[in-house]
């Protein structure tokens, strides 16, 4: 028996194996086995679990490991390839093609019909993007009484219908869930070249990050302020401490979600700019967005624009996100 075999072997037999185990088990040199795994990994024949140092081995399951494309064109898989991406249950980021016929076998869908309902959907929804960008500005008035900013931008849709997260609102939801740096900039990577083109398109010279009300020993958007590495002036925005943090994700009324920012939302900076760009993560009513604005026009300390912008929005009127 060849040693890839042997190795598929013992870990049917135990469940699941690490490489330093098997090395030990067949008296083989850790770099050998590393190379018999990348094999066995890259056949599609076991998958893993963990990361370094403790990375486990585990036996593929047929249908949902070695994929089954017969019949979906390359161009198709090509575009699902740019679009798709899902985070398993045990942790697992899948992406592309392989993410979605995972998704397509959990719940129990052929791949190549739904891999065209998919694409069909995801260009209902691109639709409403120019130049990478949505403009969210038309949902605000429809939301809101009085628009205090000049334009409102999203980087994408949080989900879609049927088909649930977008790429970016996966990213984002376990980014900051799971208090995860690598997903962090990951996400700023991707990001960070629309928000240069904002920022040189609108002559913006104040930047300001809304503040978080959750409690994290990590926060996304303090991650997504250093990391974005802007040349430009920041606005001093904080959020006032109260007794009981309550978090806009948690109210369902548009009527508490704008009197929550009214009174928690404090713009503290005092200099001059003449265009600002306000940045939040995740946008459902654009209340708290909205409000930030009302405050800086209030203080009279921007001459020009305030210009939102939400790395995901909602598509519908008004429509809570409520997962981050």
């Amino acid at each position: 028996m060849i040693t890839s075999q042997r190795i598929l072997s013992y870990i049917k037999s135990n469940g699941q194996a690490t490489g330093s185990e098997l090395a030990d088990v067949f008296d083989i040199s850790d770099r050998a086995i590393r190379k018999q795994l990348s094999k066995l990994f890259e056949n599609g024949e076991i998958y893993k679990i963990g990361k370094p140092p403790k990375v486990y081995y585990l036996i593929a399951k047929d249908s949902q490991d070695k994929l089954v494309v017969v019949g979906v064109a390359e161009k198709t898989r090509k575009q699902i390839e740019q679009k798709f991406l899902i985070i398993t249950p045990v942790g697992e980021k899948k992406e592309g093609f392989e993410g979605f016929a995972y998704w397509c076998e959990k719940n129990n869908l052929p791949i190549k019909k739904t891999a065209t309902e998919y694409l069909n959907t995801v260009a209902k929804y691109d639709k409403y993007k120019k130049g990478g960008l949505i403009d969210g500005s038309s949902k605000l008035k429809n939301t809101l009484d009085k628009i205090n900013l000049d334009k409102t931008y999203y980087l994408d849709f949080y989900s879609i219908e049927r088909f649930g997260k977008t790429r970016l609102g996966q990213l984002l939801l376990y980014a900051k869930q799971s208090q995860n740096k690598v997903l962090m900039k990951e996400i700023i990577t991707e990001i960070k070249p629309k928000i240069d083109e904002l920022i040189k398109k609108f002559k913006i010279d104040g930047l300001g990050f809304v503040p978080p009300t959750v409690k994290r020993e990590m926060q996304f958007m303090k991650v997504l302020e250093k990391g974005l590495h802007e040349d430009v002036r920041k606005v001093k925005i904080s959020k006032v401490k109260t007794m009981i943090a309550v978090p806009q994700k948690t109210l369902n009324k548009l009527a508490d979600r704008i009197e929550n920012a009214k009174n928690t939302i404090v713009v503290e900076e005092n200099a001059s700019f003449n265009n600002i760009l306000l940045i939040d993560d995740a946008v459902g009513s654009g209340a708290t967005l909205n409000e930030t604005a009302r405050k800086i026009r209030a203080k009279k300390i921007c001459k020009g624009k305030i210009i939102g912008l939400a790395l995901t929005g909602s598509f519908k009127g008004f429509d809570v996100i409520s997962e981050v």
